[in-house]
């Protein structure tokens, strides 16, 4: 997906990044059918069968919802994730031929949620396309009226959160890495696509723990009703970050315990 208009480096560089995705998400996967081949077109799903996901093989698509122009889908991308949600209609039409592999829509949810990696890669894949679009409209939006949703940016040092702060955003690394703070001893570290955060949001707590940045760090930001929602209308990408948690934490009992052995000889 491509959103219309100048982007700033950081949206292109999540772009390029999100745009390998699919592919990995499908590896392995046999399309249901042999490549579909379309001329221009006015509204593209007219043309296509019902409970299919495309992946774009070839072409640019350009998405219009009520009828105003707001992305592009190209080379790369997934058709079909939308249907059975009660959206506004988005139309998508095209100016050139198209060439688009088609996918059972059933057997690519069960391919994605059979492996651990794939459902991790799937919801970067949905998260990096809400923060671009949240994104692309704080910058339309005039300044005193803003939302949070984005990304933000910190120096080596600072703080990307602070232990005992409410917890009103989940936040995700896309480039840097920071390490994880508890009175004053570090406890863990952060990596790049690591999804943090999120456990005081569930628990309702203040924040366990500061995170801060070990190098320059650029951070999606997800608001916490957003990240929620996100949750509660996919419980298969909740069950995914639950699994995620649960590995940090038994990782983190780990060390404890290999701490506590030298004091207990």
């Amino acid at each position: 997906m491509y959103l219309l208009g100048e982007q700033p480096a950081y949206a292109d560089r999540l772009i390029n990044r999100l745009q390998g995705i699919p592919a990995q998400l499908l590896d392995g996967l046999a399309p249901s059918g042999d490549p579909i081949e379309l001329g221009n077109t006015s509204d593209i799903a007219a043309q296509l069968p019902e409970q299919q996901v495309f992946l774009v093989q070839r072409g640019l698509l350009h998405a219009r919802v009520d009828e105003r122009p707001l992305f592009y889908l190209r080379e790369g991308d997934l058709l079909g994730l939308r249907q059975g949600i009660e959206l506004p209609t988005c139309h998508y039409c095209s100016d050139e031929p198209i060439t688009l592999i088609p996918y059972t829509r059933r057997a690519v949810f069960e391919h994605i949620h059979a492996d651990e990696q794939r459902q991790e890669l799937f919801t970067q894949y949905l998260i990096g396309h809400t923060a671009l679009l949240s994104d692309a409209l704080a910058r339309l939006k005039q300044p005193e009226i803003r939302p949070t949703t984005g990304f933000q940016y910190f120096a080596e040092g600072e703080e990307l959160i602070r232990q005992g702060d409410e917890a009103d955003n989940v936040f995700i690394i896309i480039e840097g890495h920071a390490e994880a703070i508890v009175d004053g001893q570090k406890v863990g570290d952060v990596q790049r696509d690591e999804i943090f955060g999120a456990m005081a949001v569930f628990t309702q707590e203040k924040r366990s723990a500061s995170v801060i940045a070990s190098t320059a760090c650029t951070v999606m930001v997800i608001p916490k009703d957003q990240f929620l929602g996100l949750m509660q209308n996919n419980p298969r990408i909740a069950h995914s970050l639950i699994e995620s948690m649960a590995r940090r934490i038994d990782l983190l009992n780990k060390e404890v315990t290999q701490l506590r052995l030298p004091m207990t000889a």
